[in-house]
Formats: C-alpha cells, structure tokens, sequence
C-alpha cells in the first residue's frame, strides 16, 4: 500500500492529482505540491541516502535548503543531475529518483565498513597515514575512487537555459512574512521592485502553519499581500527563483526553475536598494547517535504535516530547548501521533509547554539523549533526566530543535559583518557594506509580528532611499502570540558514541576537538582539516555547533572562534545555467571575414584564431599540408599570393592630443610621424615588456589608424582606455575599434604591382608610393586605402575596403590574378615567410617577459622621448644582461628535421635529468624557399652564440644538433622596389 503515511486531510497540496514516480526503482506515488522527500515520507521511506565517510545510513533532517542528507539523483543520460536535495524536488509525474553514494545498494552498502575502521580514519587521517611513498601508491586509487558525491552525468544535456539581465530599485530576496511585507511596503510607493522567493507560492514559514492559530491570521495578510503585488505594475514577483550570490555594485544572481522549453533562467541584477528576508534556519541538536534515519528538524516535521499531509512519525520524541518547538509537537499529536517532549531547560514553564501539558503530551524537564538505535530508521532513544535513571523510549521520530540561526549567507556575500547575539546565540547581521537591509528571522527577529513590521518598515525605507515615498510604513497585521520562556543554552549534549555536528561530511564532535588539540583551531584551518561545511550544504545546520565546540575546547567565546566566509552561491548552481545558451556552437562564437564563404568554398583548412576561424592552407587536389604551403609560399615570393587579412585588430585613435598620447604608449616616436605614412610600432608594459605590435598611420594631424595582432584589438583597446581613463584623464583622445568595419586583402609577391596597377587608380610607381606608406584610390572601383606593407619581406600591399565590398574585392583580384597566377594562402604560409625575415609575432617570440632588446628590436625604442610606457624599467639592470634570453635562428644539421615549437634547448646532449635548460624553440617550420627547415628560439645570450651548436632533445630521446645563426634566414627582397 502507497503513501500509508499520508494524513486524511490537510495539507497545501492537490490530492486529486496523483503522481507516479520511482526511487531507486521502487514505483510510488505522491500527489501535485510535493517534494521528493514528502512523497518519500508519504510511503513511510526514512533512508534515502549514505554519509559520505561512513557510508552510515541517512535520513531526511530538513524541509529545505539546508538538508545535507537527502541528495539523489535525477535523470539520466545527459540530464542526469546528481546532488540534487529531495527536499526541493518539486514531484512530477514520472519523475526517476537513485540514491548515491551506497553500492551495491542503499540497503546495503559495503562501504559502512569505514564506520567500522572510524579509529583509523579520524579527521585530517589522509594527510597522516599515506606517507610512506609505497604505502600512498596503493592507496591513492582507492582514495581517488571514493572521492566525490555522486557521479557526473553522460552525454549532451538535452535541457535549454538562459540569462536575463534586470534592473530594479528595490529587490527584495525571501517571500516569507518579512519578505512580502517588504515588497508590499517598496511597491506602494511606485518603486520598480522585484520579490524573489525559491518556493512555488509566497508565504515561508506560514505555509507550514494549520489552519487554527493565530499566524492563520498573518496568512490571511498574506494573501492580501499577494493580490496587491499582483496588482502593482512595477512589481514583479519571481517564484521557484533562489538568489545564490551577493556581488559588488548591489549586483545579484539569481536562478528561476521552469517548466517550459528553458529549464533554468539565470537573472543578473542590479538594485538600487536591496532588503533581505531569508528567513532562519533551525539549529540541530548534537548527541550520540543524532544522525540516524527518522531523527529531524522539529520545524521540518511540523512542516510535512501541516504543508504537506504527511505524518513522519507516530512514536514521536521532541527534543528541544525553548518553546517554540513545541508547536511540532502540539501539530503532531493533532495529526494523531503520540509524543513525549524531552526539554533540556531544568523547569520548562513557558505558554506552549503548559499547552503540551493540557494536551496530554509528557514534559520531561532537565533531561538529556544519551543514546540512540535502530539500523534503517530510528527505533529507541535512551533518555536521562537530571537525577533519574536512564529511560528507554520507543519511538520512530525525533523532533529536535536548538534553536534558530539567522540565514546570514548572502549579507554575508555582500561583505557585510556580522555580530554575534547571545541571546540568540548565532550570527546575525551587522554592518552593510551595501545599500542592504535586513528583516524578519534573517535580523534575528523571530516574533512574527515583529518579523511583519520590520519587513513594512524596511520595504518602505529602502523605497525612499531609491527616490521614492516619504519612508512612513504602513500599520502591521495585528498577530497574538503566547508568551515564551527564555530558549535554553544547551544544545551540544553529552554522551558516548559518535555524535554528528557535519552529517554529510561524518564530522564529530570529537573531530573537531581533535583538531583544535593539534592546533587548527583557526576557523578557516579546521573547516579545512575536518572538511567540515565543505558538502553540497556548505555547513548550513553545522557551521554554528562546530563553532560553539571549538570555542569550548580552546575555552573562549563563540565571537571569538570567528566564522568561516560566507561565498557564493548560496546554493549549487548547474554548470547549464550559469552556461545559459553559451554552449555548442554558442560557446566561442566564431567570427568571420566578409571573404570567409568564399575560402569554405574553395576547400581552406581552417584554423581558431582567438575569436576568429582563418584560412591555414588551400589545399590542391592531392596535396599534403606541407605541399600547399610549399607552393603559397613560392607563390608569395615569385608571382604573386593573396591572403584574407581583415581579422587583424584595428583601432581608430581620434582627437588633438592623439598623438602625445601614442608616443607615451609605443616606445618608438609617433609624433614626428607625417601624415599618409605608416610606421611598425611597438607597445610595452609598465615593466618594459612587450605587450603588442603593429603598424600605426597618421590620416591626418589628429587622427592615427592602428593594427594590432589577430584577436588583440579588444586588449589592446582596453589598455588604451584603461591609460585614457585612469591616469591622462587631461588628454583629449578618443579610441575606437574598427576591427570589422573594413576587410583586408593583402598581396604579396614580385607580381602583386602588376596585379593591382590593373585594377586601381593609384600610382604605385615606387618612388611615389614608398614603402610604409598609404594612398586613397579605388580598387576594382571600390573605395579603397592602400598600404604599401607587408609581413612576408617580398613587395606587398594590404587593400582596406569598406566590409561589405570585401568579398567582391577578393573575387576581382583573384579572377585579374589568374594571368599572373594568382594564389590564396593562409595563416601557415603567413608564418613561414614572416619566419624567413626574422619578423616575430606577439604571444609566439614573446611570452610577457621579453623586451625590444631580446628579440633585435632595441634600435626602435626612442631615445628622444621624455617618456613612454616601460622606458624606466628598460635601464633595470635585470633587463640589461648579456645572457638574457635572445631571439636567434637555428638551422637543423639533418635539414629534414622540423623542430616542435616550445622545445628545450641545451648546451650539451641530454644523456639523463636533470639538465640544464638555456633556451626554447619559439617557430619552427620548413622553408620552401630555402629547401630546408628553419626555427626561431630564444637562447640566454642568444647573439653571442652564433655559430656554436647546440641541442634540442625530443620526447623520443634524440638530441638534434642545431647551429645557431642570425633570426633572418633570407637576404632583403623587393619591398622596397
């Protein structure tokens, strides 16, 4: 029979829809508004999981957020999502539900052998026992093997996410009485207010109430509340949405679970003003044996019965300590179980205890846990009360409660500090570093009338600093309530056994007092050492009783123990939302030239070039890489090659003082640069290393048009700004990227004059358009800048066109081409012949620690400027060396030998490591026009050791002789001519 704990009646969900699904594959049923963990409750299952160390056997301890046992897993394939809590599982019909961490099963699982060898396995064991090298060899497997919670899924995940970005003056994070108090409050005034809850339906803590108290009444505000917010245009209300971080600037992140077409959506925002109303979480008690299936939160177990019609128990022991407890007890003996309340304050007097009385229920005051038992579900406690002998009750659920402690976690993010409250003894909020408040049980205001007008006062407060109200809130509902004694301080007990403080993680309390005699009694170092708070829950219901027993055992204060840091998220969130559609094809978008249909066409092989996919090579019929690239490269040198160059960065630097500008950040000069000529430029960091490369040209007096390296112009632009903005704020110069308002064709080769003179209007004799220079004309009839520039050292031009005349450029250069036998080439031919000049390319010949001086470009550092970027750091005595790392060439002694880029260069053979490592290779290719391979590497003292031979060993353990020469293996070409 299913759901044979399920209660006749009551309940917040819809007994008239039935839903099928399966746990561990076991079919059940559970009804439309139930979580995982309530349906489970309602079929009388207890265990739904393992620890993680023990393997001990777990069981549901909470009703939300917290919950550090119930993980499963859902789905499969590629939507299967581990580490899920089944107690914010909204049930479905259908829904497929596994257990983890148990094998073969979770009934029973092999290893609860660990719970056997627990003596030999205390905290911190893993950084003491393996250390023996032969020792740790065998069991890091083991180790590595049991390490995790759950497994990864498999496969593509099917499931569609997605991002929004909003804006607001007031959001409000918490749907509980606080919450919508405050949204109520803040969206009266006119205010653009957002209310965000995690929960399908506003309410909280009221949800879980019966329908005859008096918070019945705040109920019923409550759903007023909600009909007002429904009515306010500029309040919107997100349910099933969990604000997980608190970020800098009052921006949040929030993630809303759907049941369309996208599955999760991922809100960035930004408030004006935020108010927090996350509520409390109840505090567990910590005694031997306090972890085993059928002991949970008294709150949480009111909460399955009242929300959610379901009985978690008929033998029921309360344990607490203050008076609000309780009211579980009193709804859970309504619900038809039969309870004994177990109080560890030595004469519990207050309203609700003298209630339980009335009611039947025995009150045992000054009384304490001693021990627990039963395998799959709690069966028996043993209780003490002072003086008397030691009791054995029979029951199958313990309600216990030690109290509240505010949730804290995102004021915390916000990096506000907390205070601690010795009445309530917990962390509450204290200083905002933001514009942030904090109401209701999260302040540690846990009266509900309070909770309600702190919410009103905050919600209209916060409006008013947004520009909007006069801050006056309106009355709060009138909520009586009984009269409580004062909470007790106990909630640590004593006792023999294992006694839980970390249930996920198997941290004791005895854990922890080992750790702080070893001496991690820093917070920070003992969370680290235990792993305490270090699980799916981050220390929710542990952190706070860790606390108060290392404060005992180091004898201080809990303030002084500190806290450990509060980080986002507050809660996991999946890899798919913080993705949103930024997968596939998504995830790097690729960038494309106005040419690039046409090299797709004609059959390129491309490669990612930052953003960018680029042609390497256009191969022929038949042929090899290293053919096609033989053949562009001839092609460049004796007739005539085109390359598609439009990825190249370009960067237009506009205004009066652009030029000042520019000459402070190149370290060539710019400022004697005349208009309608073009300069190799240089950049450097603060520390004289080189940062970027380019050619500049002047348009005119105020206005520069700069390249930068494929992929670079965004870096680049932003190092511009960040100089512009933060330090010459008097220069007035303005920079924009222009990377794809023009596409680039270049020509490279004896012919290419020829080639473009018949299809242009520009004069290209040589001695009225120089190299390093630019004419405006038309090219093919379409406007056009011509550079006379190259990076192959044969006679070149780069064409400028406006991007959407680029592909009709190429395909008229390419058809005039065919006479002088025109052919394509790509990025690989672009480095062998740049290679064969001893041209360098950034992030290749350079890695951030090389300067002009390494790589031969000392003659382009200005000694004229007063100052650029990087110029005092030039004349470090570190950056002077002699035996710096220098760019040299190497020629191979076996000429058919092409070095891999990034190998080690030495100056003997390598028999045996170590060895000493003087150099590396930074480009190595085979050279068409030299018959042979070729490299360029840094060398320490690089120039001095031209001639000598040296050494690069392979991964197969050859040693290739190389002979250092100059970086420039061909002689001047026609660039000039």
């Amino acid at each position: 029979m299913t759901q044979s704990w399920r209660l006749p009646r009551g309940g917040r969900i819809d007994r008239a829809k039935t839903l099928g699904f399966r746990f561990d594959g076991r079919a059940l049923e559970g009804y439309a508004g139930d979580t995982l963990a309530s349906a489970l409750l309602a079929n009388g299952i207890h265990l739904v999981g393992r620890s993680f160390k023990y393997h001990r056997p777990r069981g549901i301890l909470s009703a939300g957020a917290e919950e550090p046992n119930a993980l499963v897993r859902l789905g499969s394939g590629g939507r299967a999502t581990p580490n899920l809590r089944a107690t914010e599982i909204p049930l479905q019909d259908g829904l497929v539900a596994c257990s983890q961490n148990c094998y073969p099963s979770l009934g029973f699982d092999v290893g609860r052998i660990n719970d056997l060898l627990a003596p030999l396995l205390p905290a911190g064991f893993y950084y003491k026992t393996f250390l023996a090298p032969g020792l740790w060899r065998l069991a890091e497997p083991m180790i590595r093997r049991a390490a995790g919670m759950g497994r990864a899924p498999q496969g593509r995940d099917p499931d569609r996410y997605a991002h929004r970005h909003a804006h607001c003056d007031v959001l409000v994070v918490g749907g509980g009485p606080a919450g919508l108090a405050a949204a109520f409050a803040a969206g009266r005034t006119g205010a653009r207010v957002i209310l965000a809850d995690d929960q399908p339906e506003l309410g909280g803590a009221l949800l879980a109430e019966p329908p005859d108290t008096g918070e019945t009444l705040a109920l019923a505000w409550a759903d007023g509340a909600r009909a007002a917010l429904a009515a306010l245009p500029e309040t919107t209300v997100l349910t099933r949405t969990r604000v997980a971080g608190y970020y800098d600037g009052n921006f949040l992140t929030a993630v809303e679970r759907l049941d369309g077409a996208v599955s999760q959506r991922l809100w960035k925002i930004r408030a004006r003003q935020v108010v927090l109303a996350t509520g409390a979480i109840e505090r567990p008690l910590v005694f031997a044996g306090n972890d085993r299936p059928g002991i949970m939160l008294a709150e949480a177990a009111r909460t399955y019965v009242n929300r959610y019609g379901v009985l978690p128990g008929r033998r029921v022991a309360l344990v607490a300590n203050h008076d609000a407890a309780y009211r579980a007890a009193l709804d859970l003996q309504a619900a038809g179980a039969s309870v004994a309340a177990i109080d560890l304050r030595p004469d519990p007097a207050g309203a609700r205890v003298a209630a339980a009385r009335a009611r039947g229920i025995a009150v045992t005051g000054g009384a304490t846990i001693l021990a627990t038992a039963g395998a799959r579900r709690v069966r028996r406690i043993t209780v003490a009360s002072d003086g008397g002998a030691p009791l054995d009750l029979e029951v199958d659920l313990v309600a216990m409660s030690g109290g509240w402690m505010p949730t804290v976690h995102l004021f915390s993010q916000s990096r506000g500090r907390l205070a601690f409250d010795p009445p309530l003894a917990s962390f509450v909020p204290g200083q905002a570093a933001q514009p942030t408040r904090c109401a209701g049980a999260c302040n540690g205001t846990m009266p509900l009338e309070a909770c309600l007008a702190e919410g009103l006062g905050a919600g209209a407060a916060a409006a008013h600093d947004a520009g909007f109200g006069d801050g006056s809130a309106p009355p709060p509902p009138v909520v009586p309530e009984l009269a409580e004694a004062p909470r007790g301080t106990s909630w640590i007990l004593p006792g023999r056994g294992k006694r839980f403080v970390d249930f996920q993680n198997d941290v004791t309390a005895a854990d922890i007092e080992m750790a702080a005699r070893e001496g991690y009694a820093a917070v920070e170092h003992l969370k680290r050492y235990t792993t305490l708070g270090m699980g799916t829950d981050q220390g929710k219901t542990s952190n706070l009783a860790a606390l108060a027993i290392l404060a005992e055992t180091t004898g201080g204060a809990i303030p002084d123990a500190g806290h450990t840091t509060f980080r986002p998220p507050y809660t996991p969130v999946s890899f798919g939302a913080i993705a949103g559609s930024a997968t596939g094809a998504l995830f790097a978008p690729v960038r494309r030239t106005p040419i690039q249909d046409w090299h797709e066409r004609a059959g390129a092989v491309f490669e990612d070039v930052g953003a960018w996919r680029r042609p390497r090579f256009f191969p022929a019929a038949g042929e090899t890489m290293n053919d096609a690239v033989a053949r562009e490269c001839r092609a460049a040198r004796a007739a005539v090659a085109m390359i598609d160059a439009s990825t190249l960065g370009k960067i237009d630097v506009q205004g009066p003082d652009s030029a000042r500008f520019l000459d402070r950040i190149y370290a060539n000069n710019v400022g004697d640069l005349a208009i309608g000529r073009c300069r190799y430029g240089v950049m450097l960091d603060e520390n004289g290393m080189i940062f970027d490369d380019g050619v500049l040209t002047r348009l005119a007096e105020d206005h520069f048009h700069l390249t930068t390296t494929t992929g670079g112009a965004a870096t680049v632009l932003d190092w511009l700004e960040e100089w512009l903005q933060t330090e010459w704020t008097d220069l007035h110069t303005w920079c924009t990227e222009v990377t794809e308002q023009s596409a680039i064709v270049g020509l490279s080769g004896r012919a290419s004059r020829a080639l473009l003179g018949g299809l242009t209007d520009i004069d290209l004799d040589a001695a009225r358009f120089p190299f390093m220079a630019l004419r405006h004309g038309t090219v093919a009839g379409i406007p056009a800048r011509v550079f006379r520039i190259g990076f192959s050292g044969a006679l070149s031009y780069e064409i400028n066109v406006p991007a959407r005349h680029g592909l009709a450029l190429w395909q008229a250069l390419h058809a005039a081409g065919q006479a002088h036998g025109v052919c394509p080439y790509g990025t690989e031919a672009m480095h062998v012949l740049r290679a064969e000049m001893g041209f360098i390319i950034v992030g290749q010949e350079t890695d951030g620690t090389v300067t002009p001086d390494d790589v031969g470009l000392h003659r382009m550092v200005s000694k004229t400027k007063p100052d650029f970027l990087g110029r005092r750091s030039l004349a470090r005595r570190a950056l002077l060396r002699p035996d710096r790392k220098q760019l040299v060439g190497l020629l191979t002694a076996d000429p058919r030998t092409v070095l891999s880029e990034g190998a080690p260069i030495t100056a003997a053979p390598v028999r045996r490591p170590p060895v000493r490592l003087i150099g590396h290779v930074t480009s190595s290719y085979r050279s068409a026009a030299l018959d042979r391979s070729i490299a360029l590497a840094l060398v320490e003292g690089g120039r001095a050791r031209i001639g000598e031979t040296l050494y690069v060993p392979d991964m197969d353990g050859c040693n290739h002789d190389v002979t250092v020469t100059a970086p420039r293996f061909l002689g001047k070409e026609a660039a000039d001519g």
